[in-house]
């Protein structure tokens, strides 16, 4: 007899309590193999658990799809910034811009290099940096830098911040739901697993390629091992020939 395992995703636990559900709603009242209360509560836990699986499945999608377009936003957000410290530090060397007002923008006047923007709480802290700093340069009658304007990293970045809050909130929704996820699993792997011992107690007496396909119609799932012959119509005929023969077999030896 193949050995049976429970269901390893999501999905394939909905299969197996969906099978078991309707098999049982549907059996014919002389084959009631499911006792109404497993029944009842195996109902009222699908649609639960149903509803917070199509919940995550839809965050999920939602995150993949808004995780495209927010590489992209921030891969603006660093370009602008990084650009814009560039062309002030070009501007330092050249002597257009003095450079202790590097200090205004959070920047050392002594270096000419473009501080760390490889992670999205730097992005925050020098976008800031370099907005307030050139807006505090400008109010003191310097002249703004362009190519890029300060206005125009501000606009990639205004949208960078933005977008950071709503990936945020999608991480940490998906973690709730993740979180209750996890104690539903077990659940859900709790009422299958009496239910395929219900099924499989009911059916014992059933030659073993019978027992398999009406076990298989409440949602057990087998595996064959390796090498392991597999059961068949045939198989069951063998088995019965062979029963068939036991007492002349017996009665022969005992005399």
């Amino acid at each position: 007899m193949p050995y049976r395992r429970l269901p390893n995703t999501d999905m394939a636990r909905l299969h197996a309590l969906q099978n078991a559900i309707q098999r049982a709603q549907s059996a014919d009242y002389m084959e009631q193999v499911l006792p109404y209360k497993v029944q009842s509560e195996a109902q009222r836990f699908l649609v639960s658990f149903e509803n917070v699986v199509m919940q995550s499945k839809d965050n999920y999608t939602s995150t993949v799809n808004a995780n495209k377009q927010y590489r992209h936003i921030v891969q603006n957000a660093r370009m602008y910034i990084s650009h814009f410290i560039q062309v002030l530090n070009l501007a330092v060397i050249r002597g257009e811009i003095k450079k202790e007002q590097k200090l205004l923008y959070g920047l050392d006047p002594h270096e000419n290099i473009v501080p760390d923007l490889s992670t999205e709480e730097n992005l925050l802290v020098w976008g800031k940096n370099i907005i307030e700093g050139e807006q505090k340069r400008m109010a003191n009658g310097g002249f703004p830098i362009y190519n890029p304007a300060i206005n125009k990293v501000k606009v990639h970045y205004d949208i960078f911040c933005e977008h950071q809050r709503q990936h945020t909130f999608h991480v940490q929704n998906n973690e709730r739901v993740h979180d209750n996820l996890e104690p539903l699993r077990a659940q859900a792997d709790e009422i299958i697993l009496n239910i395929w011992n219900i099924v499989e107690e009911y059916y014992k007496d059933l030659l073993p390629y019978e027992r398999m396909m009406k076990c298989q119609l409440y949602g057990v799932i087998y595996y064959y091992r390796k090498g392991e012959r597999k059961l068949s119509a045939e198989t069951d005929r063998e088995l019965k020939r062979i029963q068939e023969m036991q007492p002349t077999i017996q009665w022969s030896a005992e005399g």
